[in-house]
């Protein structure tokens, strides 16, 4: 009871972020909103969502399986989950990086790239699949010895955190430019520029994407979406769109 509460309170809050974006974009002739994309975004949510029900199962199992032929036993304790939350923060750089480079994992992330739009909305472009190869990423973690517990935990508050960078509402935050990911940061990687593909995949921390060369500032204006331009406003068609074009072989797309 407890937890849903905890949920609805997280939900209300980010609706009324959202509902304030859009009043400040308006106000602000930004456009960042329109009305068919955003109703695209919301309908992949809803699928998303659903989707977490219908995977959450196996999500769990597969780390459970892991953790029961865990290598290290390791003390439980805050120490432990920050640890964790950083490991789990290095996993999903380079989740997220393979996930733009390699082309079947590609079909399932182009849908979150596929909007023309920045809002706050666009964070919930979602695969609906996308739960059948996430936990696989997390399982050597599991395998070495930290709970599972704590990985799910982790990777959620990094799915969070990375709503709030999905705005235009919000401008270079110095001197966190480069350290932490922020809505400027993110604002590149969802760039199809030629200067901004495949650049600044870290969820929480940039400082990965500084170690290893995919680091890339906000220099000139992100052009969005993908390279080959609009997709299509129904949720069903962005969905499937990266896996028919992987299957027919004609995947050339970026974002």
């Amino acid at each position: 009871m407890q937890t849903s509460n905890y949920r609805w309170w997280i939900a209300t809050l980010l609706l009324i972020l959202i509902i304030a974006e859009m009043i400040w974009s308006w106000r602000n002739n930004r456009k960042m909103y329109q009305v068919k994309d955003t109703f695209s975004n919301l309908g992949i949510m809803v699928g998303f969502q659903l989707s977490k029900l219908l995977f959450a199962g196996l999500q769990t199992g597969i780390l459970l399986w892991f953790y029961r032929h865990r290598i290290f036993e390791f003390e439980p304790g805050l120490l432990l989950f920050l640890v964790t939350f950083v490991i789990t923060d290095f996993v999903y750089y380079w989740f997220h990086r393979a996930s733009h480079v390699w082309k079947p994992l590609w079909a399932f992330h182009i849908v979150h790239h596929s909007s023309l739009y920045m809002n706050l909305t666009t964070s919930y472009r979602l695969n609906w699949f996308s739960a059948i190869v996430t936990p696989f990423f997390y399982a050597p973690m599991a395998l070495l010895g930290f709970p599972p517990v704590m990985i799910a935990l982790s990777v959620g508050l990094n799915l969070l955190y990375q709503f709030f960078m999905h705005t235009e509402a919000v401008g270079k935050i110095q001197p966190l430019e480069g350290i932490l990911d922020t809505p400027s940061a993110h604002r590149v990687h969802h760039g199809s520029n030629a200067l901004y593909i495949d650049k600044n995949f870290g969820g929480v921390l940039m400082i990965w994407d500084r170690l290893f060369g995919t680091y890339q500032p906000e220099t000139e204006k992100v052009q969005y979406g993908i390279t080959t331009g609009f997709v299509s406003n129904n949720p069903f068609v962005l969905v499937f769109h990266g896996f028919i074009d992987l299957f027919k072989g004609r995947m050339k797309h970026k974002g």
